[in-house]
């Protein structure tokens, strides 16, 4: 491994997703380079339109690009057939959307250890453990998905995620659906999940007050990163969002 991919979990090299073409053509990405930390929570932000959601689905394999590269470490993810994506997917990625994604005959433990069977994978029981009191889940796992509530569905997904000891995690609007009391909840243990188990989790949001939450935020406009901001709070992230509607 070269010493890029080894603090570097994911990068962008002059990514580029266009949709349709000639007079019709939508420039998604327009030429994105950028890298995410090991071990640090960074979220994707910019105002409707602006690349966010397409950045970390064709970061996260689950979207291709028209021209440019990504690489997940060392692996470049661009070049890899359906079943290297399927692999690259279920061995080295989490991933918490904002429908929590349960399958609903299911409890909420088997919910969790679901993409370790479907990788043929024993669960590490230790880990399980401190994941599951971690998001306060001890006394549900019995429960499926209907029997909890919005909250307690998303920690499931969270717990989900984090299960397998993701290289990384990519998280998609995961508390649009919650109240700020509940969301506040989630977003403050996948900051301790960066802070106390290395996780590295890239988000995109469009709550400045959710991003205060990551170590970093990086803001698209057309398709382009135009800034980033380190230690962000939400006031600060805020002014900075109304800078795209000037």
């Amino acid at each position: 491994m070269n010493a890029t991919a080894a603090t570097t979990a994911a990068r962008a090299v002059q990514a580029t997703k266009v949709y349709g073409s000639g007079d019709n053509a939508v420039h998604a990405l327009a030429g994105v380079d950028v890298a995410f930390g090991r071990g640090e929570f960074t979220c994707i932000m910019g105002p409707s339109g602006s690349g966010k959601s397409t950045l970390m689905h064709c970061m996260a394999g689950l979207d291709s690009l028209t021209s440019g590269q990504v690489f997940v470490g060392d692996l470049e993810v661009s070049s890899l057939d359906e079943q290297g994506l399927t692999n690259l997917r279920r061995d080295r990625m989490g991933f918490i959307f904002q429908a929590f994604n349960l399958v609903p005959t299911l409890s909420a433990e088997e919910n969790i250890v679901l993409p370790l069977r479907l990788a043929g994978r024993s669960r590490d029981d230790d880990w399980f453990g401190r994941v599951v009191d971690t998001v306060g889940l001890t006394e549900r796992l019995d429960h499926r998905p209907s029997e909890l509530s919005g909250g307690q569905q998303q920690r499931v997904a969270v717990a989900r995620a984090l299960a397998s000891q993701p290289e990384m995690i990519f998280a998609d609007e995961p508390t649009g659906n919650l109240d700020s009391s509940t969301g506040t909840e989630i977003l403050t243990f996948m900051r301790h999940a960066v802070d106390v188990f290395d996780q590295t989790i890239v988000m995109v949001t469009h709550d400045p007050y959710a991003a205060a939450y990551a170590h970093r935020v990086v803001f698209l406009s057309d398709g382009m990163i135009v800034d980033e901001m380190r230690d962000p709070d939400g006031d600060r992230v805020l002014d900075r969002m109304k800078q795209f509607g000037k």
